[in-house]
């Protein structure tokens, strides 16, 4: 039971990734949730970006679900159907609701109402991010022990992504001269 419980929560966090947006990052340096419908699905993607970042999005998608599942297999719970059945659904809840972007959301929101500064509010946003992955790994959940050096070197490339991205806003917020939100 402890193995499933371990795969389930790997599904799920497996499943949180935000295939489509890396993708168009990654092809297009675009955020995908700008473009088109906003959603981050394949769909969109493809509009956005064309068959290659379709074809990447989709394969990643379903790699989400795959390879939970073929790591159950491999480790011994191929006749146990709903053991498979809840790691795969696990993955589809994680692509659906991921936790990482919830949280992220959430420190978003809480920031923003408190600065009015949406570069602030992002810059933080993404660091909760990253460091909720870490922390959900060492509270028990996640299934990686430890937590497995791509998904960190993923983590501060983001980071790092983000902080070149906004390195303008960071030298306003330095001196005082970024922009609130208003409301007019």
């Amino acid at each position: 039971m402890p193995k499933v419980l371990l795969l389930v929560a790997f599904a799920y966090l497996l499943g949180s990734v935000p295939s489509g947006w890396l993708v168009m990052k990654v092809y297009r340096n675009q955020d995908v949730r700008k473009l088109g419908s906003g959603n981050i699905g394949a769909a969109n993607v493809f509009r956005a970006g064309g068959p290659g970042a379709f074809a990447a999005t989709l394969v990643a998608d379903g790699l989400k679900g795959f390879i939970p599942v073929m790591l159950g297999i491999l480790l011994g719970l191929g006749d146990q159907e709903i053991a498979l059945a809840a790691i795969g659904l696990a993955a589809v809840l994680g692509h659906t609701w991921p936790i990482y972007l919830v949280i992220a959301g959430l420190s978003w929101f809480l920031v923003v109402r408190l600065t009015r500064l949406a570069s602030l509010s992002s810059l933080i946003a993404v660091a909760v991010g990253f460091v909720s992955l870490i922390a959900l790994h060492f509270v028990g959940w996640q299934a990686w022990r430890p937590v497995g050096w791509w998904v960190i070197a993923l983590g501060v490339a983001l980071v790092g992504l983000v902080l070149y991205r906004h390195r303008s806003n960071i030298g306003r917020l330095a001196t005082g001269r970024e922009l609130k939100i208003t409301t007019h």
